[in-house]
């Protein structure tokens, strides 16, 4: 099984810099123990899958305390990351492993029939191939 995620430019390039070690979310996939790939969706105005990586662990916590244990690694300034999980008793820090950068983005419509930027992430049924 393979996921889809949306991240913004900004964060993809502080985790190609390495910088950003945790992928964050409010919520997680379904089944993500059997999950083999994420794939990265750079929202606009890039709007191309960019990557893939693959997941070292997840750590499931409260937001204070994923920020106190591993805010270096999440690649985001404090105020940015409190206003994102605002009002939730739970995140998500997804550890980043396998990343790979296409060297061609994927035009997604291409590769994903009736493509829609997922809000989140969506699951896909098939490995996605980068064409050279």
């Amino acid at each position: 099984m393979n996921v889809l995620i949306s991240i913004k430019p900004k964060y993809i390039e502080k985790i190609k810099e390495g910088i950003k070690t945790f992928e964050l979310r409010k919520k997680i996939f379904k089944n993500y123990d059997k999950v083999n790939t994420i794939y990265i969706y750079s929202t606009s105005p890039i709007k191309k899958i960019v990557g893939k990586f693959s997941i070292e662990k997840i750590i499931e916590d409260h937001p204070d305390r994923l920020w106190n244990n591993y805010k270096d690694h999440f690649g985001i300034e404090k105020k940015d990351y409190f206003n994102y999980f605002k009002g939730k008793e739970k995140g998500f820090a997804i550890k980043i492993e396998n990343l790979y950068f296409f060297r061609n983005p994927i035009e997604p419509k291409k590769v994903i029939p009736n493509f829609i930027p997922p809000q989140s992430y969506c699951f896909l049924q098939d490995e996605i191939y980068e064409i050279i």
